[in-house]
């Protein structure tokens, strides 16, 4: 352990200040953290040098999936055969090439398990198992009769506890008499295993992070000397961070030094087993592959005891988004975590990490402008290119991969509440219904949202929007008011220089025809009822639609100029022309009501 001339506790990067600088005068908390001492200064790792902080993920490490027997132990309702077995089914599935399927000599269901996996054809001829067992000749015994007759490549996973506390308080060895106990574990498996030309052989000296270094690499030295490690039949040195103690930096360490010191260096898999206590499970583990580690033992979704193993989908899609294939299909993550919860009866969070329903869902509306905004930009590009949108480069703002990866759809990516701006607003009415909002009309519409969900403190749905917009727009019934304003007819005569527009308008139950030449039929509306005292004048016009297909309805987005500034109305019709016609006459209808129409 690095060492210096002060008094004060260090760090891999140098002493710690004795106080907080004045922009971070926090009061103390009441809380006795005096009481623990950090990793360093109670086991030391004597790593001088270290290359992992200047590495790059560039390849998916093995992934060895511990549901079926750590995960499966942490559970308050174990899984039965057929969840077990479901489990193992998913996994395989999903492309994984090693998977540790059990306890066999902890409970008949996991010996039951391990035999139907040998009496049965499951477990593909690739798919490596692993079986678990304590340094104990009757289990190991046990363990080694429950693998007989598999085909498949099989590793034998002996562990003991090797940490100070452990060897002290739970098993009552010295360091010398727990390491002959551990040997004789290793001689007990390679008197019952050591012939089977299909098996291999895996060590964890559990809560390795607590254990001295240069202890760990006496015994795995000793065992892999032990287990003939070679080449062509390496054996997995598994360095768990069975309780999880200190930050990530110090984990990756524990395991450079022990990549670097190792004996028998390329007749060894170096495994990490991170748990998550802390909750930086996932960054001890990816850093502890850039120092050295090959294979990464964790589960699915992070299940396990306390806070949980570390979670490979997690892992792996992270490699995902940085452009690293991780060698395993989470191409339908919904299927995935429908099995692991019926398996685990324990329900995925909301906000876990890429499979929780709401990780790819904004609310906010800075994050839904800025969405909206990706997605345009992001279909324009690939049409530019002449290549579809999955082939092009993601890079739209807030969704680190493209949801469709793991096998959503967009329809969850904004949703409105009361936090939420324009953008959310008018991209779920894009998407949803086809109505494509101006900017200004955005602003405006986006006042109306705010006020109904002020009022229910809920969050809004598509429809919901689309109410809100047809009661703040769209027209009235106009027969059912005599006193409105309503078009009876229209009439466009082409022919001769110039076309003519006869309408016919009816104003407080009274009918009146005005003939217009030239212009179009919205000018000559405008102009007719600017001849009854009433000016609709027009600032802008868009058209977009209700719907899609054949069937759908034109709709006509209107502003037009009032005493206040400018407003908004709308049309809808089977047309374009008459969709916006219908608008004139909103317009006309709420500036005789004063504005408050609507």
């Amino acid at each position: 352990m690095a060492t210096t001339s002060s008094t004060r506790p260090t760090t891999p990067s140098g002493p710690v200040p004795d106080q907080a600088p004045s922009w971070n005068r926090q009061r103390h908390s009441s809380m006795p953290s005096h009481r623990y001492r950090d990793v360093y200064s109670r086991v030391g790792v004597p790593l001088t040098e270290r290359d992992w902080p200047t590495r790059r993920l560039t390849a998916a490490p093995l992934w060895v999936p511990v549901d079926l027997r750590d995960g499966n132990q942490a559970l308050a309702e174990p899984m039965d055969p057929a969840r077990k077995r479901r489990f193992f089914e998913l996994m395989v599935s999903m492309g994984y090439k090693e998977i540790e399927v059990g306890y066999p000599s902890a409970s008949q269901t996991d010996y039951d398990f391990v035999r139907l996996i040998a009496e049965s054809d499951i477990a593909p001829e690739d798919v490596t198992i692993v079986v678990f067992t304590p340094a104990r000749r009757d289990l190991i015994e046990r363990t080694v009769a429950s693998i007989r007759g598999i085909a498949n490549p099989v590793v034998i996973h002996m562990y003991t506890a090797t940490a100070p506390s452990w060897r002290d308080m739970v098993l009552g060895y010295g360091t010398e008499d727990l390491k002959q106990l551990i040997l004789a574990g290793g001689r007990d498996v390679w008197e019952f295993a050591g012939h089977l030309p299909n098996v291999r052989f895996e060590f964890s000296p559990e809560v390795f992070n607590l254990t001295e270094p240069d202890y760990v690499i006496d015994i795995c030295d000793a065992m892999t000397e032990l287990w003939q490690a070679t080449p062509e039949r390496p054996v997995i040195l598994n360095l768990p961070a069975t309780v999880e103690v200190a930050t990530p930096n110090v984990y990756a360490d524990q395991i450079e030094y022990m990549h670097k010191n190792l004996a028998r260096r390329d007749a060894v898999i170096l495994s990490v087993h991170p748990h998550n206590d802390r909750g930086t499970g996932i960054a001890c583990a990816e850093l502890a592959v850039l120092a050295g580690a090959q294979r990464v033992e964790g589960c699915t979704f992070g299940n396990g005891e306390r806070t949980g193993n570390v979670d490979i989908a997690t892992l792996a899609l992270n490699l995902h988004a940085q452009g690293v294939d991780p060698m395993i299909d989470f191409s339908d993550i919904d299927g995935i975590r429908r099995t692991v919860e019926y398996c685990n009866r324990i329900e995925v969070h909301a906000r876990h990490p890429y499979v929780g329903d709401l990780v790819h869902t904004a609310f906010s509306g800075t994050h839904q402008d800025a969405i909206k905004k990706g997605f345009a930009e992001h279909r324009a590009r690939a049409s530019a290119e002449g290549r579809t949108e999955r082939e092009i480069e993601w890079r739209v703002p807030y969704l680190p991969i493209d949801p469709a990866d793991i096998g959503r759809d967009y329809d969850a990516v904004i949703r409105v509440n009361s936090q939420s701006g324009k953008g959310g607003i008018a991209y779920l009415l894009e998407t949803e219904y086809g109505i494509e909002l101006p900017r200004r009309l955005q602003i405006d519409f986006a006042r109306y949202v705010q006020r109904h969900t002020d009022t229910t403190g809920a969050e809004v749905t598509a429809a919901e929007l689309r109410q809100v917009f047809e009661e703040a727009y769209l027209p009235a019934d106009t027969d059912a008011d005599p006193a409105r304003v309503a078009l009876v007819s229209y009439d466009i005569a082409e022919g001769g220089v110039e076309s003519r527009t006869q309408i016919i308008l009816r104003i407080d139950g009274f009918e009146h025809t005005a003939t217009h030449a030239g212009g179009g039929p919205v000018e000559a509306l405008t102009a007719t009822l600017e001849t009854h005292g009433v000016r609709v004048d027009v600032v802008s016009l868009h058209q977009t639609s209700l719907g899609s297909g054949d069937d759908s309805d034109a709709l006509t987005l209107l502003e037009h100029r009032t005493e206040d500034g400018a407003a908004w109305t709308a049309g809808r019709g089977r047309s374009v022309l008459s969709a916006s016609l219908s608008a004139v006459i909103t317009a006309a209808n709420r500036t005789r009501a004063g504005g408050t129409e609507g």
